[in-house]
């Protein structure tokens, strides 16, 4: 087996189950436990996984509110806006787009009165954002 397709097999395990061992990513991936660590050991120094995490069902957190926020910016000004809107602690994710906005932002509150505030004072008050175009999830179907 190649290099690569032992790397997406052990990829592939870890994004359906972030907390597998590496003794059931091994046998998912079909490679012995020390390839395991030695792959996710390299793909962790170059920044190809960059953390792990849990999916959340919105639907299920009780008094919390997951909203995804699209992010229109100067595009003179994008990297230095983009860079103020990463310090911000109430932004989960960041992710820059291709799609209907330039950015989308994870953002995780009480409410959606909270989401707003976040969008109105902190988001929207940097210099360089434009538009916030906030999606509230509902239910997670997969």
């Amino acid at each position: 087996m190649s290099a690569d397709s032992t790397e997406d097999r052990i990829l592939s395990v870890l994004e359906e189950d972030a907390q597998a061992s590496y003794a059931d990513i091994a046998n998912r991936a079909d490679v012995s436990k020390p390839t395991v660590r030695k792959y996710i050991d390299k793909l962790e120094r170059d920044g190809v996984i960059t953390g792990y995490s849990a999916d959340i069902d919105p639907k299920k957190l009780s008094g919390r509110s997951i909203a995804l926020v699209g992010i229109e910016v100067e595009s003179g000004r994008y990297v230095e806006t983009t860079r103020a809107i990463t310090e911000l602690d109430e932004i989960e994710t960041l992710y820059s787009s291709s799609g209907d906005h330039m950015l989308m932002a994870e953002i995780r509150a009480p409410d959606g009165n909270a989401v707003g505030n976040v969008i109105a004072d902190d988001i929207l008050s940097i210099e360089g954002v434009t538009a916030a175009h906030p999606s509230f999830l509902q239910e997670r179907l997969k």
